[in-house]
């Protein structure tokens, strides 16, 4: 699998409009995150719409918080491991919000955020971390700053404000599958 324009060929195209350029240019940190909507339902169309700015937020009383936010992620990973792209790796997705790693603020600027859809709580797929794998080492041959050790979830970087990808996230079983490449 390859990139063009930052575009992953191994995932489907879906485009936010809520990212802009890149200050830097720079990507060297990866982020995992968490998402599900309604909390704890899977398989639903309402990620993307979220991303895309197009979110009937009458659809579920849950999503009344969510009218007007402008967020995004670059990837969400769904269960049966259907990988969506909604910002080209190119540009600043708006996935970390405020954020800190190491001395350096606004991780947006030098992330990559990919979306695993489900909870802190319920355990991902297998298919899910196959997928993950699969992306991450793409994304490790396509920009060689990222590396294992620069790989976080969003509660590493947002440690007051997010728990994400959460206690159910195998960091072990991840991070092991990367090292066997």
């Amino acid at each position: 699998m390859s990139f063009e324009f930052g575009w992953y060929s191994g995932a489907r195209r879906c485009e936010s409009p809520h990212f802009n350029r890149r200050p830097f240019g720079e990507i060297s940190l990866l982020v995992i995150h968490n998402i599900s909507l309604p909390a704890g339902c899977f398989g639903l169309p309402y990620i993307d719409q979220l991303f895309k700015g197009c979110l009937d937020t009458k659809a579920d009383d849950s999503f009344a918080d969510l009218a007007q936010l402008q967020v995004s992620a670059h990837f969400l990973i769904r269960r049966d491991g259907e990988c969506v792209q909604y910002v080209s790796c190119s540009d600043r997705a708006w996935h970390a919000g405020v954020s800190r790693y190491g001395d350096r603020e606004n991780c947006n600027d030098f992330s990559i955020g990919i979306e695993l859809e489900g909870t802190d709580t319920e355990a991902y797929t297998a298919a899910q971390y196959q997928k993950l794998t699969e992306l991450t080492l793409a994304l490790m041959q396509e920009y060689p700053s990222l590396t294992a050790e620069r790989i976080v979830g969003h509660c590493d970087i947002a440690p007051m404000r997010k728990t994400d990808p959460g206690q159910s996230f195998d960091w072990k079983r991840y991070l092991e599958t990367l090292r066997g490449f």
